[in-house]
């Protein structure tokens, strides 16, 4: 499927709701009628997760198709006092394709246990260590074992969950871009909330592996086209064509120094970059945040340092590393010219070289040559911040697709 042709299955996830609940209740009454073995996944540091044996007769490896770092602890407005019998339909877009998939789900903002007893990959019945039904603990989260189940490239992909006794915090990732659904007894409601699902894997052979966006709104897409799939990160997916895996890990409002929205990106790091499957390459793309967002830091070189701290973890793991210049922000609500001028040290300091591997200079891609403290007007969300789909669209086409290309195939072949 097409990557912009994504809305035809959302439309038929909303006209069929009604028809898939059905199928849901049927199939769990086959699913659940006898015993149930529990699987309990213990809390690990910042909830790294576990790899879990590979289906019988495997060939190829295993790569990250798509991710979504955990951002917060939520209960919706829509969950009412009664969060039971939830169903969650996480709709997803994939990088690569491949012919078994296997998720990560996450507890690691929840207080209680968090049960599920029903969970489907494009209808496809998933279990965690042969049991149909999971229940992960607090703060952990667990890798579900491999399914069959054919995965397509660029295309949209559909993790059902049922939740039957969920008593919240729910783990989520806000602000997705992406049209997703939760139903219950009452109805149906629309989000752009990821919930608990943070990670899809594939297994393949055509992929080199897998290039993670670390960043933070201007990675995750704010400004961009819901369902559009229009951010950065999946106009490289596009131009890489299956050949390369890549998975957004960007939080809106993220980070380096500080916690805020989520956790700071200096202690995610081991989670959303490093131990994600197959990763290879990292794009770093942070640092605006810690300028213009209270309180701000005003020493770039704190933000510099940060960086190439980041820079020297991945190399232990082997990990190639591109970072990002910072973009113009002049019109935003809390530009102001001394905060500007932290943007413009750091950025002469990415490009000295010393902190990342290689540039990327997304300053001078999409800043205006008459007003270079500004976003060009042709790519500015008019926010004078964040990006527009066109704006996306020029970043997304700066990486070298040729120079990633020549990355070896991931080493965690199963």
């Amino acid at each position: 499927m097409p990557r912009r042709q994504g809305y035809a299955l959302l439309i038929a996830l909303v006209a069929g709701t009604a028809a898939l609940a059905a199928v849901v209740a049927f199939t769990g009454s086959l699913l659940f009628s006898g015993t149930r073995a529990k699987a309990v996944a213990a809390p690990g540091p910042q909830g790294v997760a576990r790899t879990p044996a590979a289906a019988a007769h495997s060939t190829g490896h295993w790569l990250a198709t798509w991710a979504a770092a955990p951002v917060r602890g939520e209960t919706g407005p829509e969950q009412g006092t009664d969060p039971g019998l939830r169903t969650i339909r996480n709709i997803v877009h994939t990088s690569i394709g491949g012919d078994a998939a296997r998720i990560t789900l996450s507890n690691l903002f929840g207080t209680h246990p968090l049960r599920i007893d029903h969970v489907t990959v494009n209808t496809r019945p998933v279990t965690f260590r042969n049991a149909p039904a999971v229940t992960v603990a607090a703060g952990g989260q667990i890798v579900s074992d491999p399914v069959a189940v054919p995965v397509a490239a660029d295309a949209d992909l559909v993790v059902t969950l049922r939740t039957p006794t969920a008593r919240g915090p729910v783990t989520v990732h806000p602000n997705s871009h992406q049209t997703s659904f939760t139903e219950d007894t009452n109805g149906t409601w629309s989000t752009t909330n990821w919930r608990y699902l943070t990670a899809v894997d594939v297994r393949g052979e055509n992929a080199g592996g897998t290039l993670v966006a670390f960043g933070d709104s201007l990675t995750a897409g704010s400004g961009s086209t819901t369902d559009a799939n229009s951010r950065w990160p999946d106009v490289l997916a596009d131009r890489l064509n299956g050949r390369y895996a890549v998975v957004n890990q960007g939080i809106a409002g993220n980070r380096i120094l500080l916690d805020g929205i989520g956790p700071r990106a200096l202690d995610r790091f081991e989670r959303d970059v490093l131990a994600v499957t197959g990763a290879k390459t990292v794009v770093i793309d942070l640092g605006i945040n810690d300028i213009q967002a209270f309180p701000r830091q005003t020493d770039p070189t704190h933000i510099t340092d940060a960086l190439r701290s980041l820079t020297e973890r991945a190399h232990t793991r082997g990990l190639r590393v591109i970072g990002a210049t910072l973009m113009p922000y002049e019109g935003y609500r809390n530009w102001t010219p001394a905060q500007n001028a932290v943007r413009a040290r750091v950025n002469e300091t990415i490009r000295a070289g010393g902190v990342f591997d290689e540039v990327l200079d997304f300053d001078r891609a999409v800043r205006d040559p008459s007003l270079p403290d500004r976003l060009l007007p042709a790519y500015d969300s008019g926010d004078h911040l964040h990006l527009n789909d066109a704006g996306y669209q020029r970043v997304g086409t700066l990486a070298d697709v040729r120079n990633l290309l020549r990355t070896r195939p991931a080493s965690d072949a199963l």
